[in-house]
Order: C-alpha cells, then structure tokens, then sequence
C-alpha cells in the first residue's frame, strides 16, 4: 500500500527528503558511463512492481508535499496554468485519463463512481469528494484540466497534433526546469525546444516528433530527462530566476553532497482519445548526492557521464560554475571493480 509522506518543503527552509525506499526506486537515467545524446524514446508498457514505471501516471511518498508547492505557485502565478480554447476537449480527456488510473492503480486513495455522464470523485489523500457530469464545466468548482492536475505529481501539457506537427496548447508548468509555459504556449515542437543546443543538427527532434506524432491510444511512450538542481527546488521556472539563480555560485566542497540534487524527468507521452491530442506529463524527481552515492554504481556512473558532457550541455543545463566541484567530490565512488 502507497503510503503517503506529511507535508515536506521544495522551498525556504527545504525540508524535502527521500525515504530509502523512494532512494531505491529513484529513475536513475544513465546507461553507461559516457554520455551520449539520442531520441531515448521508448514504449510505457509498465515496469518492475513498485518501480516508477509500473503504473502509466506514478504517485509516490511526496505527492501531499507536491500538491502544496502547486497551489503555492499558482496562487502567486495563475498563468502557471493556461488551456487555450480549442483545447476543451482534450482537458475533459485527461480529467478521464487520470481520474481512471489514479483510482484503478491506486484505489486505497481515489475512487471513480460514474453512472452514465453523471460523475463522483473521491481524493482521500486530499478530503475532496465532487459530484460533477462529466462534459458541463459548469459542474466543477475549476475548469475540468486544472481541477485535475491540481491533484496530480509532475507538470502537465497539452500538445494539439495538426499540419504534421505539435504545439503546446495547454498545461500547468508549476516545477519546470528553466522553460516557462507562458513563453512557449502556442509554440511547436522544434520552436518550444529552440534553446537545446547539438540535438538539432544531428537529426534528434525529427526523428522524435515523427514518432510522437504516431502515438497511438493505449500505447503511451515515456522518456528520461535530466539535469542539476540547487537545493530540492521544484520552482526553477524563468519568471522567479531572481529568487534561485543565484544559488548556483553558493556550492562549495563542504556543502556540495547536501545541496546538490540530481533532477530526473520522467516525461510520459498520451494519445488522448477522443480530440486525439496527446498528454504530455512530466514528473520530476530529485536526490541529493549524499543519497545518491548510497546506491551501489551510481556516483562512479554520474562522475562519468559529468566528465564527457559537451561543453554546449554543461552551459545550457547551468553547470558552469560547480560541475567540478561535483566531479572532485564524486571521486572516491569512482573506483573500477
């Protein structure tokens, strides 16, 4: 049984931490020592019972501490969350898509009543039970895709598919990792990921948007992404960079294990089915490295993959100022069997 963790902090004071048993499950993202830029686009078939790829949407010890940082940022930023019109139906989509799995794979916690379009919606975790019609928006207390990912880990987008292409159209981006929703709403796929430097000349966005775009219902696709974050800070959004960039030029040898968090995405693709839009989560997950080395391989891997980055990767994900810092202290774990 999913058991859920008290409230923890992504901000001031960052209380967050992982137990040994969201340590153990961590999605690790490195194959092999030597980093090496391609599509990594693979089918989301589940995984290994407990793993983050069991279930299609994963909620785990940190979802009561997540729900909090979202309605902190939104009540500070409602462009956080924005749906253009034409995308209506696809938000009625993924209430559906999220409210049957969360109570399917995780029925300790939802439960979804329907009888006909006539809807009840039990979130224990959060003391919420709705009676809604599914369709009338007019029935809910928000509009139907923020009423749901307000209960749900990770960021959300909405990409509408058209002229062989997708554009964000719609989500609520209230943990991103230097990207603003609010700048890139409306944008294409190659335009919104413009910034991303080598991946463009050798082929890699042509090659994953023709796979996204032939997505099919009930056969999602998922992906690792990752980068370095300061301090278990969800919020490292372009609009607040004067409250968290800073931080980068405060890492030292003393607090380089405490501070310095390993930040993984796993980045699910859906075709919803009946706008044929697909669903775009994007969950995140963080470890500092003092819990990280406790995992056999992984700081001798980590060093590895930090010493062959290109020096295009090491500026655009930050790590100017600290990657050696992270190295040398990554080099006791560096030891060959």
């Amino acid at each position: 049984m999913l058991q859920l963790n008290p409230v923890q902090t992504f901000r001031d004071d960052f209380t967050y931490r992982n137990s040994p048993s969201a340590i153990q499950r961590f999605p690790f993202p490195f194959p092999q020592d030597e980093y090496r830029y391609s599509v990594n686009i693979e089918p989301h078939n589940g995984g290994p019972a407990g793993s983050v790829y069991e279930h299609w949407f994963d909620i785990d010890e940190h979802y009561l501490s997540e729900i909090r940082e979202r309605a902190i940022v939104l009540k500070q930023d409602p462009a956080r969350c924005q749906v253009r019109p034409h995308m209506r139906l696809a938000a009625w989509d993924t209430l559906e898509m999220l409210m049957e799995h969360f109570s399917q794979d995780y029925p300790e916690h939802f439960t979804l009543i329907r009888q006909g379009n006539d809807w009840m919606w039990i979130n224990r975790p959060l003391e919420i039970e709705q009676r809604f019609r599914f369709g009338d928006d007019d029935s809910l207390p928000l509009a139907p895709f923020e009423y749901i990912t307000r209960q749900a880990q990770g960021d959300w987008a909405m990409l509408d598919q058209r002229d062989g292409d997708l554009f964000m159209d719609g989500g609520i981006i209230t943990g991103p990792a230097d990207w603003s929703l609010d700048f890139d709403l409306g944008m294409s796929f190659k335009e919104w990921h413009g910034p991303v430097p080598l991946a463009h000349e050798l082929g890699v966005f042509d090659r994953a948007l023709k796979y996204l775009c032939n997505i099919q219902v009930d056969r999602p696709a998922r992906r690792l992404n990752w980068t370095i974050s300061i301090n278990p800070l969800m919020d490292q959004s372009p609009e607040n960079y004067h409250a968290w960039g800073a931080s980068r030029a405060t890492i030292t040898p003393d607090n380089v294990a405490r501070k310095v968090h390993l930040r993984v995405e796993l980045q699910g693709l859906h075709r919803l089915p009946r706008s044929h839009a697909l669903l775009f989560p994007i969950r995140t997950y963080l470890i500092s490295l003092q819990d990280l080395v406790s995992q056999p391989g992984w700081g001798k891997r980590l060093r590895r993959v930090l010493m062959t980055l290109p020096p295009e990767l090491v500026d655009y994900k930050g790590l100017t100022r600290y990657i050696g810092t992270i190295i040398d202290w990554l080099e006791p774990w560096d030891r060959d069997d």
